[in-house]
């Protein structure tokens, strides 16, 4: 397997190629602006797109959507509760197949309604709802700060320590972490009561 995090467009988003080998089926997670050169890198590596996999509904992880679609063909993968219409709705636990790569699902809605994570051999594609230090805003239309605690310290926070953590936007100190790193440094993942959550994604 081999993992392409390319950084793109003003607001430093991350897409993802991701294969099962070189001249194997892939996937690419969350194609923001400027996709050209994840495109560039499909053909370099010939890889078989299958799918295009968004993490939330926001326009800078899925304007690149079109553009992957047409070039290779691939199936858009979204939670059902995005407001558009998906060529697969997945839920909480489905399991996405391309080649030898297996995707699956895990639902954290907070920073949207819609928003999921990719779990595959070691990594966790986390869109939005975690970053690099820091988690995703609820103040945005479809956000909710009690969906969001119970993503990052109901779920989150359970997920091997070894899961290295693949951001939506390169906002951290280094592009990538795991998630023992983030429960241990990650000031958003510390414990909490809900209520002192919510008091403190409120200041």
């Amino acid at each position: 397997m081999f993992i392409d995090q390319v950084l793109l467009g003003p607001l430093l988003n991350f897409t993802y190629l991701v294969a099962d080998r070189e001249g194997g089926e892939g996937v690419v997670i969350d194609p923001s602006y400027g996709v050209g050169t994840v495109l560039e890198a499909v053909d370099r590596r010939r890889v078989k797109v299958r799918y295009v996999l968004n993490t939330h509904s926001h326009a800078d992880h899925i304007v690149g959507n079109p553009d992957v679609v047409e070039r290779t063909g691939a199936k858009v993968v979204a939670h059902s509760a995005v407001p558009f219409r998906p060529d697969v709705a997945v839920e909480d636990g489905a399991t996405v197949t391309a080649g030898g790569l297996r995707v699956e699902v895990l639902h954290t809605p907070g920073h949207t309604r819609d928003s999921v994570l990719y779990l595959f051999d070691g990594h966790v594609a986390t869109g939005d709802t975690l970053f690099v230090g820091e988690c995703g805003r609820t103040d945005l239309p479809g956000g909710d700060p009690s969906a969001m605690y119970d993503s990052l310290l109901g779920r989150v926070v359970r997920l091997d320590d070894a899961l290295v953590v693949l951001p939506g936007h390169d906002y951290g100190i280094t592009p990538t972490s795991t998630i023992g790193r983030e429960k241990r440094e990650n000031y958003t993942l510390q414990p909490r009561t809900r209520e002192e959550f919510l008091r403190f994604l409120a200041e």
